[in-house]
This record gives C-alpha cells, sequence and structure tokens, in this order.
C-alpha cells in the first residue's frame, strides 16, 4: 500500500500554525508580517514531513468552471484610480492558478444590488471574492445562505462570512495617534469612500476612538466622506478650508483620496506638514513619491489577494477553513507629511 502523501494540513498542524500561514511562508509572499521563529518553524515541519506544494493543481469534480469571481463594489472611475488593486489582484490570480483556477473580475457599481448574481446563476464561477462590502448589500448574504462559496475582502458586520482583512479600527487608530503624538488636537477626518461602506464605517471608528482616548472632542464639522477618487479628497478638503476653523492636521483614510487633499492644500497656499499634517492609508506605490512624501499606514495588498484567493479555492473545493476571520497587520510608516519641522 503506497505511503499517504503529506498535505499542507499535517505541516500546518506540525508547525502549530494555520494553513493559510504554511502558504504564506512555502510561497513566499511578500509583505506579510510573519515572525522569523513562525517562519522557520513551518519550513522545519515542511522538511520533517518531506511536503511539497502541488504545483500541477487538483483535479476538480466535474461541474465546476474552475474559475473563480472577484466582484469590485466600485464604479469604473472608482476602480481606475485605486492604486492597490493590482497588487490585490496578483496576489489572487498568483494563488488560485496554483490550485487549477482563474479569476474573473466583475465591476459592479454602487447602486447595482444584483451585478453579480450571474455569475453564480449561470455558473460562470464557483465561488465569489466581494472586495469593499456595503452594509446595504443584501444580495451577498442571501448568497451566502445558499452555499454560495464567498470570502470578503473587509467585512460585513452581523454576517458570517468568512473574510480576509486587516484590523482597520485599530490601524486607523494607530494613525491618528501618530498626529497627536506630534502634538496635534485640531484634526479632521476624510473618509475613503462613503458611510455606507464598513471600511468607512471602521476608519471612522478608529478615527473617533484616538481622539476620545486623549480626550479631545470630535468636530462634526470637521467629518468629510470621500469616494475612492482624487477628485473627491480634493473637494473634501477644499470644504474643509472653507470652514470658519482650520484643522492642524487631517487624517485621510486613503492614500488615493489624500493626493486629491495634498492638491488642495497646496492650492490654498498652505505648506505640509508646517501649515497642515497628513496621514493617509494604504501605501499605494506613488505615496513614498508625493510632495512631500506621504504618512501612511501600510497595508500588505499582495498578501491580502493571496489569503482571499487561497482561502476561496478551499471553500470552493468543499474544505473548511477552521477560522472563518483572518486578519492580517498594518504598519504605520511615518515620513515627512506629517513630521513637525
Amino acid at each position: 500500500m503506497p505511503k499517504r502523501r503529506s498535505t499542507s494540513v499535517d505541516v500546518a498542524n506540525l508547525a502549530g500554525v494555520s494553513r493559510t500561514t504554511v502558504s504564506f511562508v512555502l510561497n513566499n509572499v511578500p509583505g506579510v508580517n510573519i515572525s522569523e521563529a513562525t517562519r522557520q518553524r513551518v519550513l522545519e515541519a515542511a522538511r520533517k514531513l518531506n511536503y511539497h506544494p502541488n504545483a500541477m493543481g487538483r483535479k476538480l469534480v466535474s461541474g465546476r468552471s474552475n474559475t473563480l469571481g472577484l466582484v469590485l463594489r466600485q464604479s469604473p472611475e472608482q476602480i481606475f484610480a485605486d492604486a492597490a488593486l493590482l497588487r490585490v489582484m496578483l496576489g489572487i490570480e498568483h494563488a488560485v492558478s496554483q490550485q487549477g483556477f482563474h479569476v474573473l473580475l466583475k465591476p459592479v457599481p454602487p447602486d447595482d444590488s444584483s451585478g453579480y448574481l450571474r455569475l453564480i446563476n449561470e455558473n460562470h464561477v464557483d465561488g465569489i471574492i466581494l472586495s469593499g462590502p456595503r452594509q446595504d448589500d443584501r444580495e451577498i448574504i442571501t448568497l451566502h445562505k445558499q452555499g454560495v462559496p464567498i470570502l470578503l475582502m473587509g467585512q460585513l458586520p452581523g454576517s458570517d462570512i468568512p473574510f480576509v482583512d486587516i484590523d482597520t479600527v485599530a490601524s486607523a487608530a494607530t494613525a491618528v495617534r501618530h498626529l497627536i503624538d506630534q502634538g496635534h488636537r485640531d484634526i479632521a477626518l476624510i473618509t475613503n469612500a462613503p458611510l455606507t461602506y464598513t471600511s468607512a464605517q471602521q476608519r471612522h471608528a478608529g478615527f473617533r476612538q484616538a481622539l476620545e482616548a486623549a480626550g479631545i472632542d470630535f468636530q462634526e464639522g470637521w467629518l468629510r466622506e470621500g469616494d475612492y477618487t482624487p477628485a473627491s479628497g480634493l473637494a473634501a478638503m477644499g470644504a474643509l478650508l472653507a470652514g470658519p476653523r482650520r484643522p492642524t492636521a487631517v487624517f485621510v483614510a486613503s492614500d488615493v483620496v489624500a493626493m486629491g487633499a495634498i492638491r488642495a492644500i497646496k492650492q490654498a497656499g498652505l505648506r505640509i506638514p508646517d501649515d497642515i499634517a497628513v496621514v493617509g492609508f494604504d501605501d499605494i506605490p506613488f505615496a513614498e513619491y508625493s510632495d512631500p512624501p506621504l504618512t501612511t499606514m501600510h497595508l500588505p495588498a499582495y498578501g491580502l489577494g493571496w489569503a482571499a484567493g487561497e482561502r476561496l479555492v478551499r471553500l470552493a473545493l468543499g474544505e473548511g477553513l477552521g477560522q472563518t476571520a483572518l486578519l492580517l497587520e498594518a504598519e504605520l510608516v511615518v515620513r515627512n507629511s506629517s513630521m513637525r519641522p
């Protein structure tokens, strides 16, 4: 009788980690914060078990499309402006292709609540990664209850849909605490998206949390909504500057939106950070080349995509995930836009 081949489950059990962590380590996924001790434990477990990832993929039962849908809850204009999207998509594609799957991109504008139903109903895809869930999106909950394999990039509070994300509330609070540590108390917020999006709600909550912990009152007039685009940041910052009292710092919960906010500050003849400090969120590739270089929260975009793809494949194959929630770490990257001269 042939000896059973070791699997990633065996490696995970021996190393005392999750299967996703095993995948991260053995595929050397960049941008994911895994301690060296954990990395070595996984490598040692794989060596002991003589485990090697199966690059040829897995045989799927008949009736599958071998395709997974990536649904983006954004308009075409918002998608074009999303500088982090390419890294996310590469992570998803690289993870699922190892298992013999392909990725189908499906943009669904915010006002279209059922634009992805045909993907499932007509058997175009075997499962869905939904990026940017909205609080009012009931269709995705219905599909989940029907047993459709679904993985969120982001979170939908009140549902039990599996997701991959960072601790967005804590990360936003970290960004705002940095401004507070620089001596600022008059801090404004420009969200990354309308507050119907859960990511915007969470970044708003982190902003409020940091202010409350420092004993700083929240100013309703210093809250403006972005909409994923530089133009929305330009308009939001312009509205803040036109108010009766100008903030000394602004947390912009998206680097793309922050690019527009920076332009508005400069058009008003103000200096960054001398007159207004700016902190963003995402650490898009352009952030370190903005003028001045942008302080921001670094998101492991490729790692988020990889984890989402790897976990959705397991759902599509009928395998369990263990824990349905996976949170990766974000870290503050301090640059010139927030530091006092």
